[in-house]
């Protein structure tokens, strides 16, 4: 059921930006009072690295008071809900339009924000239930993303990206802005680092989301046991019995420069290995 969210149910922060909405919309549930909030966005063309990622990091928030926000958009911002659901966080999705299903955006997400709202998270709009969603939409919806949110990461996105809009609007708002690095051979990889170039928190880990929000880690160093990874990523751990040059480990893999170098990326924000002095070494 569709209602009006009162205003001293609005999240806090949202209260303090300069151009806050008029009125706010609700399917199911608000953002838990008391809960981080942390808007988690990138591309909708998402590769097989930032599924795995977005995936990684999210799960390992697990337990903690945190609330996963995204756009309910194709690509970064739908795995990240579904990820949220899987690690038993709530998720709020923040469509381009409004929430009836008759227009809710994107069409093939109907399903996804039923189950969203089934697991306890909800649906907010500023706009009027059934309003469609046009070009001028979206970049209106990021600035109450990013208002409400303690903080947003970055997960892929040209430097073009309209997922910019929301990381800007963040650091306009004095919110924590990070970013997850990526291959230097994707151009999806062009947005983060930029980002990163430009002071926003390198995000590696969950431990390091959990830094950004102001939450204690609970000694989550690690995020994945080694039998749940691929078999490209064995290749690498079984090498480095010993540390290796990342030249030497990458011809050792046998596999070509950019699909190496992709893999060993995600092994690093995994926290399974780190490159010191010249030389990767497994962490564990």
């Amino acid at each position: 059921m569709i209602r009006e969210l009162p205003q001293d149910e609005w999240p806090a922060l949202l209260r303090e930006i300069n151009d806050p909405p008029k009125k706010l919309r609700l399917w199911g549930s608000p953002p838990t009072e008391g809960n981080k909030l942390l808007a988690v966005v990138g591309s909708r063309k998402y590769t097989s690295y930032s599924s795995e990622v977005c995936h990684s990091l999210i799960l390992g928030l697990a337990g903690y008071p945190i609330t996963i926000v995204s756009g309910l958009a194709l690509g970064i911002d739908s795995l990240a809900h579904r990820a949220a659901i899987e690690a038993g966080l709530q998720t709020v999705a923040l469509p381009g339009s409004g929430l009836s299903t008759k227009v809710l955006h994107p069409r093939s997400h109907v399903r996804l924000a039923q189950e969203i709202v089934d697991a306890g998270g909800g649906l907010i709009s500023e706009y009027d239930d059934e309003m469609p969603a046009g070009i001028w939409t979206f970049p209106k919806r990021n600035r109450i993303m990013a208002g409400m949110c303690h903080a947003t990461i970055v997960i892929e996105a040209e430097k073009r990206s309209g997922t910019l809009i929301t990381s800007r609007l963040a650091t306009e708002y004095n919110r924590e802005v990070g970013a997850v690095p990526g291959p230097i051979t994707s151009s999806t990889s062009e947005g983060p680092h930029m980002l990163i170039r430009l002071g926003a928190a390198l995000i590696r880990d969950s431990a390091d989301i959990l830094e950004l929000l102001s939450l204690k880690s609970e000694g989550h160093d690690t995020l994945f046991n080694t039998e749940d990874l691929t078999d490209e990523e064995k290749v690498f751990i079984k090498i480095l019995g010993e540390p290796h040059e990342r030249d030497e480990l990458v011809r050792k893999s046998k596999l070509d420069i950019s699909k190496a170098n992709a893999v060993l990326s995600l092994l690093e924000i995994k926290g399974l290995i780190v490159e010191q002095l010249g030389e990767v070494r497994k962490t564990f």
